[in-house]
This record gives structure tokens, C-alpha cells and sequence, in this order.
């Protein structure tokens, strides 16, 4: 997993030489980064807001974890997920955005301006705060997907998917989620496993028969997945059928791709005592707009975004983000 360390010599002057325990004041706070978070630091830059920006825990978010990205506008040859943040990134600081690594751990969002508290230690107060915090993809929890992380192993069909036209693919999963996943990749594979650990469904009604009457989809109910192997890359699973019962067996499928088709979970913990959220987790925002249940906070990106999760929404979301923003700030003045 590509991570970027702290890029000093990108940044605006840094504030490491302020007493700690001083309240810091900025016009913009964007906390987390990724296309979203980069984005909305390039408007807000352009826009003479002097956006301060904490990157998070993974900065560039997901896409750091991405190894070829060839859907996103403007790179014709594709990109690594690494490198196509390190240049939004690049511009974002280019405009004057301060780019700082470390993560929000608390909020109070009751009134203006906001306080966040960053690693436990630093506090900020925002005229402005866009949420940029991303969503986390589910794991089984298997050492393999580490392993193979970028080489056989994605959480998103969408977005690597193209990468395995005619081969045999497998979704792990029972939800609308890992069917969405699997029926997407019937389009563009030659086959795909359908992992399920129960003997039935948890999508909906509709998703099961899609699933069931395509012809590629091998749905392996009563399966869990073991394991996976292969020599640098993924090449088969291993499964165990009927775990704990006497009927009990291990079984091995011959796969190129494993998707995770388990769902998300949106990084918004610290704002739920003031952001609306979706049962799942999910930040509401006012459709059409960027703007949360709470006057001057703002989400963009995976945080709010339950449907595409693409980088190139995420980016068009960040845009929106920091325009509510400008105007909100305006309308103050």
C-alpha cells in the first residue's frame, strides 16, 4: 500500500513552531484528502480562501491503494492511483492550500466558528469545514488480502474491473453490493464466482433474479472464503464449503480477481453527534448541493457518496464543496 509521508517542501510556511496549545483560526478547514478533499482545496485555494488541509491517515485516499487508473479524465495512457494524487495534490498546494499531515479526532460543531481537534493535541477553529474523510471498503480479514492488494485483490468492480476483460473473477458477498459487483464483472469477464457464505440472499428481490439468470455467474452458496494463492499475484481461492458441519470440505476455484463486494463504511464517526447521516453511516447533503444539516459544514467525496464512489464524482463533489463554501463565507461578509 503507497502512502505519501509529510511533503514539506510543497507546503505554504507551516505553523510547526506555534505553541501547541494555541487555538489556530483559519477561513477553510478540509479535513482528509483524496480526489475529493484535493479538489475542493484547489477551488477554495483559487478562491482566495486559504483553505488549510489535514490529509488523514491514508493521504490520497483509496486510490493510493489503486494500482492503474484508466478512467479518469485527462490521462490517456492511465495513471497509478499513487501518482494521479500526487499531482492533484501538487496543484492544490500550487494555489496556496496548506497541506499538513495528521487526522481530525474530535469536533464541536455546535456553533461558529467550528472546533476540531487534530491528533488529540492540536486545536483549529473553522469559519468553514468541508468533510473529506472518504469511506473505508470491508475486508474478510485475511492475511492474502494484504498480500495481494493490487495484485488480484479490489473492493471495486467498477473501478478495476476492466483490468480482468475474459477472465474468471470472483465476488465475495450476499448483499446488493457484491451482486451490483458481480453483475457488472459478468459484463466483462468470462465467468464469475459468486461467493456466498449463507444459503440465501440478502439483496433485494430484484438483484437475486438479475443474478441468478445471468449465464456466467456461478453462485457457490455455503461458502467461505480460506484463503488465496498464487505466485504474485492472485490466481485461485480457497474455499470451505459447509464450514462446521459434517458435510465440511475445502474447495479451490481458479480465479484471476477477487472483488470484495461487502460494502463500505463511510469515515464520518466524529460528526455524527452534529451531521445528518444515512442508517449506514453516510453524510446527507441538501441534493444539488455539498451542504450538510449544519450551516458552514460541507461533505464531498466517498463520505456522503453511496452510489458511485468514483474519483471522478469524488472530484466533482470537492469542486461543489468549496463553492458552497465561498458563497456561504461571502453571504457572512
Amino acid at each position: 500500500m503507497a502512502l505519501f509521508g509529510k511533503m514539506e517542501n510543497l507546503n505554504t510556511p507551516n505553523k510547526e513552531n506555534k505553541d501547541m496549545s494555541e487555538v489556530e483560526k483559519v477561513k477553510v478547514l478540509i479535513v482528509g484528502s483524496g480526489p475529493a478533499g484535493y479538489t475542493a482545496a484547489i477551488y477554495a485555494a483559487r478562491a482566495n480562501l486559504s483553505p488549510v488541509m489535514y490529509e488523514g491517515m491514508q493521504p490520497g485516499g483509496q486510490l493510493t491503494t489503486t494500482t492503474e487508473v484508466e478512467n479518469f479524465p485527462g490521462y490517456s495512457d492511465g495513471v497509478t492511483g499513487p501518482e494521479m494524487m500526487e499531482d492533484v495534490k501538487k496543484q492544490a498546494v500550487r494555489f496556496g492550500t496548506d497541506v499538513r499531515f495528521g487526522m481530525a479526532t474530535a469536533v464541536d460543531l455546535s456553533q461558529r466558528p467550528f472546533k476540531v481537534t487534530i491528533d488529540g493535541t492540536k486545536e483549529m477553529e473553522a469559519e468553514a469545514l468541508i468533510i473529506a474523510t472518504g469511506a473505508t471498503a470491508k475486508y474478510l480479514g485475511l492475511e492474502d488480502e494484504t498480500k495481494y492488494a493490487g495484485s488480484g485483490v479490489s473492493a471495486c468492480a467498477t473501478c478495476d474491473g476492466f483490468f480482468y476483460r475474459g477472465k474468471d473473477v470472483a465476488v465475495v458477498g450476499g448483499g446488493d453490493t457484491a451482486l451490483e459487483e458481480a453483475l457488472y464483472l459478468a459484463g466483462l469477464c468470462k465467468k464469475v464466482y459468486l461467493i456466498v457464505r449463507r444459503d440465501v440472499f440478502r439483496a433485494s428481490k430484484v438483484m437475486q433474479a438479475r443474478a441468478e439468470k445471468a449465464e456466467n455467474i456461478e453462485i457457490l452458496w455455503k461458502h467461505q472464503t480460506k484463503g488465496l494463492f498464487g505466485d504474485g499475484v492472485v490466481e485461485g481461492a480457497t474455499l470451505v464449503k459447509n464450514q462446521g458441519t459434517p458435510e465440511e470440505e475445502e474447495v479451490k476455484i481458479a480465479i484471476d480477481g477477487f472483488f470484495l463486494g461487502i460494502g463500505h463504511k463511510p469515515n464520518s464517526d466524529i460528526f455524527a453527534d452534529y451531521i445528518d447521516t444515512n442508517e449506514v453511516g453516510y453524510i446527507k447533503t441538501i441534493p444539488g448541493t455539498a451542504k450538510t444539516n449544519v450551516e458552514g459544514v460541507f461533505a464531498c467525496g466517498d463520505v456522503q457518496d453511496d452510489q458511485y464512489r468514483q474519483a471522478v464524482t469524488a472530484a466533482g463533489s470537492g469542486c461543489m464543496a468549496a463553492i458552497d463554501a465561498e458563497r456561504f463565507l461571502a453571504e457572512q461578509e
